[in-house]
């Protein structure tokens, strides 16, 4: 087995070597003068169970590029199996039409990685679970409700706490964790007015005195997790946390959750973390490498990965 990266997450592919207790394979990945992506191996990988961790995060078509150019040089060079590991599926958000003559880009982007010559994919906490059917190769979906579970039992005393989803989308998720801490479930009822901003209108469930504890799978401008924070507190939660897996965190949204009523934001090193983030006062993140590597060590291995979620 050998794993190889790209420049999205090393540190995340270092740490989950490190779990593996194997080196990471040395590869070259580099640009030329006009920005034309180069990869080459500087190792044998023929005959190789090969992995490829990339995330396709901002810049989301550098990575994605990275990532593509990565598999083709493995297949050109006798991979025996390859499987791309994206911890944070870019494009996933666009996984359907939103009107007409308008692309389903996420469909797209796992047709490339199909063709570039991967045999099956990892990936976690995907925006919407029904993508890993538009892949025609193997694809397991991990999730970070283990990982953040057990944050939360570590920190919180679980008679006071509620788990929200910030929207109906996400209520499969919330459950999945308030079934393991055996608690509540609330929702709140969003009306989203224009892209990029989202007015929070009525919250389900009874949350007065609850440590409300919201869900979700991204963060990116903070405009939801902020208002529904808002409006949970307006409802008289006794605080409001957020747990979310993929921290993409655009624009200004670093200070827009700084400056939140929220006790803390904590997401996940799916996406490497910035200097801002590590340096935000209320914003946390926790480790994925023990989980991403023992499904790697299970996909090589042959064994169950569903089981990790048991």
């Amino acid at each position: 087995m050998k794993i190889f990266c790209g420049n999205s997450n090393p540190h995340l592919a270092e740490n989950i070597a490190n779990y593996l207790s194997i080196s990471l394979g040395e590869a070259t990945v580099k640009r030329f003068a006009d920005q034309e992506i180069f990869v080459e191996l500087h190792e044998n990988v023929r005959g190789e169970d090969a992995f490829v961790l990339q995330s396709t995060s901002y810049p989301a078509n550098d990575h994605l590029m990275e990532l593509l150019i990565m598999i083709d040089a493995l297949r050109r060079s006798s991979a025996r199996r390859i499987t791309a590991v994206i911890p944070y599926f870019g494009y996933a958000r666009q996984d359907r039409k939103p009107g007409p003559r308008t692309p389903i880009s996420a469909k797209l982007v796992a047709n490339l990685i199909t063709q570039a010559g991967a045999h099956r994919v990892l990936t976690l906490d995907l925006h919407a679970g029904q993508i890993q059917g538009f892949f025609d190769i193997p694809t397991d979906n991990l999730y970070a409700v283990p990982v953040i579970s057990r944050d939360i039992k570590m920190r919180y005393s679980l008679e006071n706490v509620m788990v929200v989803s910030p929207d109906v989308g996400g209520v499969v998720r919330a459950r999945s964790l308030a079934k393991r801490l055996n608690s509540l479930l609330a929702i709140v009822d969003k009306r989203r007015e224009r892209p990029g901003e989202s007015e929070v209108m009525n919250i389900i469930g009874n949350v007065a005195g609850k440590d409300c504890l919201l869900l979700d799978d991204i963060v990116d401008s903070g405009g939801t997790l902020c208002n529904a924070a808002s409006a949970l507190l307006k409802h008289g939660a006794n605080s409001v946390t957020a747990y979310i897996t993929h921290g993409v965190l655009s624009g200004n949204a670093i200070e827009r959750i700084t400056n939140s009523e929220m006790k803390e934001l904590i997401i996940t090193d799916s996406i490497m973390p910035t200097t801002k983030i590590e340096q935000a006062h209320n914003i946390r993140v926790l480790a994925i490498a023990d989980l991403i590597g023992e499904a790697i060590a299970r996909t090589a291995a042959e064994q169950s990965v569903s089981s990790l979620f048991d």
